[in-house]
């Protein structure tokens, strides 16, 4: 993929990308917004978009009153969710690499996501039983909370295996975490076996990936865990961009690299807890969102963090549509529709930098 192509004047020098940035942020919002009109828009019932323009224009009560239900209590709480699930997702991937400097890094391939999975699932099965006094007190936020803790320990767990005087070690991390992520599946395949069937049900349709039965007390829910994740940009962008040069550069540069490495992991830990909980595990979207836009506006976190964000708020909006409209009435996980798209532009990006690598070594 080239970078876009931008007038001089957008540029100070060579190497500034400033210019790329604040214009890929805006055709980014553009695409967010039009997401949110696909996704408004699409579904097995009547509501079209004739129907969102009337409301959006005020002009609500023109509509019938299982138009305006569809609209206001299942179209406009999934369309929020998705864009909370897709930001958290894709920035903590950005943040993950960045932490690590490598691009393989991601909630999923680093066994992040496994762990959020397994705590969520052990609050459904124990939900009902040791863990009712504290499902009780926490409420619509113990699924999260669980989640959280789960992806923390495992986050928390890789960094330690992985770093050895104050070097992260890539190769390391991305086996440990293949191991971790292999443990944390099997303590949940344990967990399934000692589930009853309702309980099944609820972590089966929860575990391929879904934004159904979204509602506004799961965005409520969500929320301050996605707000955690990017509220912090502004305060880690500069000490990411200086891990670029190693952790002993970072340093001699005034960055406080072990309190930004606790500040990464734990807000990442929290934005991916909180998503697994309300969406279930869906696959790609923190690897192949900051990947694609790291090709184009570069590696600067400044621009690379918000518009991961944003991007991996549109594609998993764009992704629940498709698997809303596909197989209409019926509808497909969307674990299913973002692995499709996500796994073969994971290979095809391997494979170009594979490539660079080997052209780099030639006379």
């Amino acid at each position: 993929m080239r970078a876009l192509t931008l007038p001089a004047r957008w540029k100070r020098d060579d190497g500034d990308r400033s210019g790329q940035g604040v214009l890929c942020l805006v055709l980014l919002l553009l695409l967010l917004a039009l997401a949110c009109l696909i996704s408004l828009g699409s579904g097995p019932t009547g509501v079209n978009l004739a129907h969102l323009w009337l409301y959006l224009t005020g002009r609500g009560s023109e509509l019938a009153v299982q138009e305006r239900v569809v609209l206001e209590a299942v179209r406009l709480p999934r369309t929020a969710l998705g864009i909370l699930v897709g930001a958290g997702l894709g920035v903590s991937g950005a943040m993950l690499q960045g932490l690590f400097r490598n691009p393989l890094a991601d909630p999923g391939v680093v066994g992040v996501t496994s762990g959020a999975a397994l705590f969520a699932v052990a609050g459904i099965v124990f939900g009902n039983g040791v863990l009712a006094p504290l499902s009780l007190v926490l409420g619509s936020q113990f699924l999260p909370l669980m989640a959280f803790f789960g992806g923390l320990l495992n986050t928390w767990l890789l960094y330690c295996i992985a770093t050895r005087g104050g070097q992260t070690h890539t190769t390391t991390l991305v086996l440990s975490g293949i191991a971790v992520g292999a443990l944390s599946a099997a303590l949940t395949g344990l967990l399934i076996f000692m589930a009853d069937d309702r309980q099944l049900r609820d972590i089966t349709f929860w575990s391929l990936g879904s934004l159904g039965g979204a509602t506004f007390a799961r965005v409520l829910s969500v929320l301050p865990f996605v707000v955690l994740v990017t509220a912090i940009i502004p305060f880690v962008a500069r000490g990411l961009d200086a891990l670029i040069l190693g952790d002993a550069a970072a340093f001699h540069m005034g960055v406080p690299v072990q309190r930004l490495k606790r500040l990464v992991i734990l807000a990442v830990a929290a934005a991916c807890g909180a998503t697994v909980a309300v969406s279930g595990s869906i696959g790609f979207v923190g690897i192949v969102v900051p990947h694609l836009l790291r090709l184009v506006i570069g590696p600067a976190h400044r621009f690379l963090l918000p518009a991961s964000a944003i991007g991996g708020g549109a594609l998993l909006l764009i992704a629940d549509s498709v698997a809303r409209t596909v197989v209409s009435p019926a509808e497909l996980p969307i674990g299913i529709i973002t692995a499709l798209f996500g796994a073969p532009v994971f290979l095809l990006l391997l494979l170009g930098r594979k490539g660079a690598h080997r052209g780099g070594d030639q006379p």
